[in-house]
């Protein structure tokens, strides 16, 4: 058995040629790794990377992995894959869109990879979609690779800025009946943490929802082991912030956890599954893959350890007081020519 060796390819990357074998002793491997913890790990067998930049704000990679298909990987970590994506995507954008009596003007904060755009454009009400991302490089990367997202970018009804969502959403003068918070992870040191906080949603975001309007984020690992990193602290504040709170879970694979989601309004969700059903069929154009009105429901359910902590939560984001998620992640290789 030989000793790894490791060498550096730039933008966070580490190839390592090292003692990987296929069962019939042929060294063929290719791995990725996002550090979850310090002392966790969790990895993707790769086909190829096939492709890798960097921008003034991320480190961007797109994985051919064996298991979930392409892969996009910002800052060392997994944002979506191609086999499972369908899942975080519909849970974001749905339940917010059909809860709403006719929503027509949507904002996405963030986005970039046109995932979040192309479910809110199955709904036929809708009339005007804004889709502002901070950084270029990755819609530009993403609109030249993901090409599952190509008919929703050539769409006339989306409107792409790029700009600080904080910074636009404060700009424009007009309202929204629904906000979608598709924003990377609160990382220390990203571009995205103070879009969670306290300060955020009252002065800024709520501002500009129109009468009945409502407002979804993803916020983020929601399992028994990780749910307090950042859910319940997303949830909390958002409660301080709106009358109507709702926060809803479900498994991503390859995000190796329960994911969570939190929508907000002043005005109160009604749980009722066959409306829900009767809403989908009704606005949207084409099948869902992953949510119904049943699931949906079910996912409002948490087990007794997630439901507690979000009940007796007492963290509030603040810019001064925010929580961060760990990690970062490489590329290493029991190849030598990745």
């Amino acid at each position: 058995m030989g000793e790894a060796v490791e060498m550096s390819l730039g933008n966070g990357f580490t190839v390592s040629q090292g003692d990987g074998f296929t069962a019939d002793g042929k060294s063929n491997c290719y791995w990725f790794e996002e550090e979850i913890d310090v002392d966790l790990k969790w990895s993707f067998s790769l086909n190829s990377v096939l492709h890798r930049g960097a921008s003034e704000f991320q480190e961007i990679a797109l994985l051919d992995t064996k298991h979930f298909g392409k892969a996009l990987v910002i800052d060392g970590k997994m944002q979506s894959a191609e086999m499972d994506e369908f899942i975080y995507h519909e849970c974001l954008v749905h339940p917010s869109l059909s809860f709403h009596p006719n929503p027509k003007v949507v904002f996405i904060m963030g986005g970039g990879e046109g995932s979040t755009a192309r479910e809110i454009l199955k709904h036929k009400n809708i009339e005007k979609v804004v889709m502002c991302d901070i950084d270029q490089e990755v819609v530009d990367f993403c609109r030249r690779y993901l090409t599952a997202n190509s008919d929703a970018f050539a769409d006339e009804k989306l409107h792409l800025v790029i700009n600080d969502a904080k910074a636009e959403i404060e700009a424009r003068k007009e309202k929204f009946d629904v906000i979608v918070g598709d924003l990377a992870d609160p990382v220390e040191g990203g571009p995205c943490y103070q879009l969670y906080t306290k300060s955020f949603y009252e002065q800024v975001l709520k501002p500009k929802l129109n009468d009945k309007g409502v407002f979804v984020t993803q916020a983020g690992p929601a399992g028994v082991l990780t749910h307090k990193e950042v859910f319940s602290s997303i949830y909390n504040t958002l409660k301080q912030v709106f009358k109507y709170v709702v926060a809803y879970t479900a498994h991503i694979p390859s995000f190796a956890d329960t994911w969570g989601w939190v929508m907000a309004s002043d005005e109160p969700f009604s749980f009722d599954a066959k409306q829900m059903d009767a809403n989908i069929k009704e606005r949207i154009k084409g099948e869902l893959h992953y949510l119904n009105g049943d699931s949906f429901v079910a996912s409002t359910v948490m087990n007794k350890t997630v439901i507690n902590s979000l009940l007796n939560e007492t963290h509030v984001y603040t810019e001064e007081n925010a929580r961060f998620l760990h990690g970062h992640g490489k590329a290493h290789s029991c190849n030598s020519n990745l």
